[in-house]
């Protein structure tokens, strides 16, 4: 049988606004406008470079019913130009940009391309060397708010070589999305369907890999710095042979990516040393993005003498854009001072309460090994996974390092992690 290979991707957003982020300066939120269109151009280029037969788009191609005019001929041209190099473009519409809403600049698309309608599942042919290698089903949403289960539109039985299913839905209730089309993976077990092209969830994601293959490709572009948008965007790449999946790979195609950081300041001694820390680990991320643009998003936690100097009057902001005047390809989106002060304990044995109570007890095991060794023996191992990160989980640790471990930890969780 024929092998043949398609990119599925979904929620390219095109022209996507990325409101709330004017913080950053003014030129950004238009760079970040022109991150979708890029991204897009990216996704066209990957598709040709892949020698991919056909490109599947599982929905949201624009984020609003207004539908920009630069988004829609950017979109134009990038499909003209996989049509006139043989490349089949199957799409359907989500929840951003239903058919009946919004307007469209364009009346009529290139030879290869097919905009899969919202009266009912409907199904294209890809070929390659001349032969139907596969079929591609589908149904775009009609209106933005879709609460039916189309998956269950989708035939039982088909006759297709190879059937690929595109659906803009939240499949298992995932709850960082509105439940839109919301079905579930038995849904999609129902079909006669050998490879599900969701769109809709942000996270690249395998909800099942075979009988059928289920993916998210995930949103082409990150939008925002919350969670689901963080990371790395782009699309999937699906060998076939055989008329079976051989092979899904990710191939990331975002041109800005939104990342987070979480910094543990536990002896770091001041904001100089902070921000030489902050600096080395957004170098690192931005290598690890592949050079990219990023917006980082830093979090402080743990405890540090540190922490004093983050207490005072716009010191996280200072810091925030000593660090921005720094860089070259991050924009510091925020820096969250979630940090506590260092232990004291002797401050603490001086108060007469129970974290006091406790020191005095741990001071009496440290007197007495005999004492101390039977206390470790009924209630601390060194494998003691409640004692991971307070020291090396292992064999080398010894009585004194593992009962100094413990009590830090408890006194960590009985100290009040904000002191203002």
């Amino acid at each position: 049988m024929t092998a043949f290979r398609f990119v599925h991707a979904a929620d390219l957003h095109l022209d996507t606004p990325f409101d709330g982020l004017a913080r950053l300066g003014r030129d950004v939120p238009e760079k970040l406008r022109d991150a979708s269109l890029q991204a897009f151009d990216n996704l066209v280029a990957e598709t040709l470079r892949v020698g991919a037969h056909a490109l599947v788009l599982a929905g949201d191609i624009y984020d609003g019913p207004e539908r920009g005019l630069r988004g829609q001929l950017r979109f134009h041209a990038g499909l003209k130009r996989l049509s006139e190099a043989g490349v089949r473009v199957v799409m359907v519409h989500g929840n951003h940009d239903p058919l009946a809403d919004g307007w469209s600049a364009i009346r009529a698309w290139p030879a290869n391309v097919t905009v899969l309608p919202s009266d009912g599942v409907a199904s294209v042919p890809i070929h390659a060397e001349g032969r139907e290698v596969a079929r591609v089903y589908g149904i775009s949403y009609a209106r933005r708010d879709t609460t039916d289960n189309l998956a269950r539109y989708f035939p039982a039985h088909t006759d297709a070589p190879f059937a690929i299913g595109v659906l803009h839905a939240n499949v298992g209730a995932n709850a960082e999305h509105a439940a839109y089309s919301p079905c579930e993976l038995s849904d999609l077990r129902a079909a006669d369907i050998d490879y599900w092209a969701l769109g809709h969830i942000h996270r690249y994601q395998h909800l099942s890999e075979g009988a059928p293959w289920a993916v998210y490709a995930g949103v082409l572009q990150g939008r925002s710095p919350k969670p689901s948008e963080q990371g790395a965007k782009g699309a999937a790449v699906v060998d076939v042979a055989e008329n079976a999946v051989q092979r899904v790979s990710f191939a990331p195609l975002d041109v800005v990516r939104f990342a987070g950081l979480d910094v543990d300041v536990a002896g770091i001694r001041d904001i100089p040393e902070l921000q030489t820390h902050l600096q080395s680990a957004a170098d690192s991320a931005v290598a690890e993005a592949g050079d990219r643009q990023l917006i980082l998003r830093a979090r402080l936690t743990g405890r540090g003498p540190v922490h004093a100097a983050l207490r005072g009057d716009d010191a996280v902001a200072d810091l925030r854009a000593a660090l921005q005047e720094a860089s070259g390809r991050v924009w510091w989106d925020r820096v969250v001072d979630a940090t506590a002060p260092p232990i004291d304990p002797d401050a603490i044995r001086r108060r007469g309460d129970f974290a006091a109570e406790l020191l005095g007890r741990a001071d009496a095991l440290a007197a007495d090994p005999d004492a101390r060794a039977a206390f470790l023996k009924r209630h601390c191992r060194p494998s003691d996974r409640r004692l991971r990160g307070f020291v090396e989980a292992d064999d080398t640790a010894d009585e004194s390092e593992l009962l100094d471990a413990a009590v830090m930890e408890a006194l960590d969780r009985l100290e009040p992690a904000d002191e203002s």
